[in-house]
C-alpha cells in the first residue's frame, strides 16, 4: 500500500456542480472536469469546504428556484414593489 501523504490531489467538479477529490496523477473519471485547484488532501478539502456551499445538485437548485418563482402570486410581486400584473 502506498503512502497517501505524498499524493497530490486535484479538485474535480461535475455537470451538477458537485465537487470531488481525485489523485492528480490518475486518469480523470468520465463526467468530471478540473475545478482549478490541486494540492494536498487537506488543502483540497479546505478548497471544497469554501466553494461548495450548497450541497444540492444544480438541477435540483434550478427546479426549486423555478417552483418558487411559479408560486409567487401577483399580490406578492405588488407587495415587493411590482404591480399586480407582475411588472
Amino acid at each position: 500500500m502506498s503512502d497517501l501523504a505524498d499524493v497530490r490531489w486535484v479538485v474535480l467538479i461535475n455537470h451538477e456542480e458537485q465537487f470531488g477529490l481525485h489523485p492528480a496523477d490518475a486518469q480523470m473519471p468520465a463526467g468530471w472536469r478540473e475545478a482549478g485547484f490541486d494540492g494536498t488532501e487537506g488543502e483540497c478539502i479546505a478548497y471544497v469546504d469554501r466553494h461548495w456551499t450548497d450541497m444540492r445538485p444544480l438541477s435540483l437548485r434550478l427546479t426549486m428556484d423555478a417552483s418558487a418563482a411559479e408560486r409567487t402570486t401577483p399580490g406578492d410581486r405588488a407587495a415587493n414593489g411590482g404591480d399586480s400584473y407582475g411588472r
